[in-house]
């Protein structure tokens, strides 16, 4: 491949105005569905399973090495932008053999002020006014705003749910490679997957890789792998790196958090993986958006990684949550309602196309407009005392009418607050035409 490369922006600052103003378009105008659905406008009693967060703290001794990074003075100053040290060596040792490589530390690793600013600082070095960028759909949120503050334009491509079944899954949602291929113009620079995919849990296949690896390659496309649930991935499925297929590490950018790890959103570590051709840009841009990631947790991060596999960290976790997950699709079993299965992350999408509300319900005028889900998930916050988002927020308006039938629930949560959370929710028995 002909390695993507960053050029300086010609635009001067004051052309922001006219990225940002894509966002003002359509729905964009209206308020964002984290603000409609904020505790404070919620029951004060409202059990969170919408936003992504955990309400249970890092293991003990992760927490104890960020409390020792602490009293140490050095690791209470600037790191440098590429990251601590010790923090590089250990992903280097850590993820180095699911990649199959020797990774470079000083090159091919680049630590972030979390996943989303290691993304935003990779839109900023590589995508220039009128890049078209490839996302599928649902996406995860940030992607749009990212891009388009960037200068990029978001092209979407929507993965349809195959769920007429009795038991769907994640992997019922599937990519039409056709419609992909149509997707794609001269003017496209970038595409991105992310897998376990957020929010439908999707763990996309090697098939589905494999295709996607060959569109890349034959029109010179630049790939950004999210891959920040790969920690979580159930029922003996594969997750597989897209970078490790034939030809792709030299064209793939991998986005990996320790927030997702380690249970420890708030701490803002995440790293960068990916060749040396697509760090040094980033590097640059990163350099001047933060400078520098958080030192002591940093420290905290690598000790994370440095201990997983002798404490068997990572197996356990994974079991606790397949646990969660299980637990709260047994509630909806319970309500006869239909559910995609995740076979990845920590997010369930429940139809809740079945829940019928009163005509006359005194819906926030914040809904006026939204999908038939954003009035779903905010009865059953107000009733039933349980929040959730509703899944067209991550759509286009073009193809919004595949993500109103439902609502995604968090299982990040302990075993306790997913049981109440079940039993509350018993009481949509009522609501539902099944």
């Amino acid at each position: 491949m002909a390695a993507p490369t960053a050029q300086p922006k010609s635009e001067d600052r004051s052309n922001l105005i006219t990225y940002s103003n894509r966002l003002k378009e359509g729905r964009a105008l209206a308020q964002d569905v984290w603000s409609i659905y904020n505790a404070a406008n919620l029951p004060a009693d409202c059990i969170n399973l919408g936003q992504g967060y955990m309400n249970f703290g890092p293991p003990e001794w992760v927490t104890e090495a960020a409390n020792e990074a602490l009293q140490n003075v050095t690791a209470n100053h600037y790191s440098h932008p590429k990251g601590r040290i010790r923090l590089r060596q250990a992903i280097k040792n850590f993820y180095g053999p699911s990649f199959g490589r020797d990774l470079d530390v000083e090159s091919e690793i680049l630590v972030t002020s979390g996943a989303n600013e290691g993304q935003y600082s990779v839109f900023t070095a590589f995508l220039e006014k009128g890049d078209e960028v490839i996302m599928f759909e649902p996406f995860f949120d940030q992607y749009l705003p990212s891009v388009t503050f960037n200068a990029g334009t978001p092209v979407y491509v929507p993965l349809h749910p195959q769920t007429s079944g009795d038991k769907p899954t994640s992997d019922d949602w599937k990519i039409d490679f056709d419609e992909l291929r149509r997707a794609v113009t001269p003017k496209t620079k970038m595409l991105i997957i992310n897998t376990p995919h957020n929010p439908v849990g999707k763990v996309y296949t090697k098939y589905e890789l494999e295709q996607i690896a060959i569109i890349a390659e034959e029109h010179n496309i630049f790939v950004m792998a999210d891959e920040v649930y790969d920690c979580l991935v159930f029922g003996g499925k594969e997750h597989v790196r897209f970078a490790t297929l034939p030809g792709m590490w030299d064209r793939t950018v991998t986005v990996m958090s320790a927030g997702k790890a380690f249970a420890a959103t708030g701490w803002r570590v995440g790293w960068l993986i990916g060749p040396a051709s697509i760090i040094t840009p980033t590097l640059a841009a990163t350099t001047r958006i933060v400078f520098c990631t958080n030192s002591p947790l940093q420290e905290a991060a690598a000790a994370g990684l440095e201990q997983a596999k002798e404490r068997g960290f990572f197996p356990k976790q994974n079991q606790e949550y397949e646990e969660r997950r299980d637990l709260l699709v047994s509630y909806f079993d319970k309500l006869g309602m239909k559910y995609s299965l995740p076979e990845g992350s920590y997010f369930v999408l429940l139809d809740i196309s079945t829940v019928k509300f009163p005509d006359d319900y005194p819906f926030p005028s914040s809904l006026e407009g939204r999908g038939r889900d954003f009035k779903a998930c905010w009865f059953i916050a107000m009733e039933i005392g349980v929040s959730s988002i509703p899944v067209s927020e991550f759509y286009c308006e073009e193809h919004r009418g595949i993500g109103e039938s439902f609502g995604r629930f968090a299982f990040c949560k302990d075993l306790d607050t997913l049981r109440q959370a079940g039993e509350r929710l018993q009481a949509l028995k009522k609501y539902l035409v099944l």
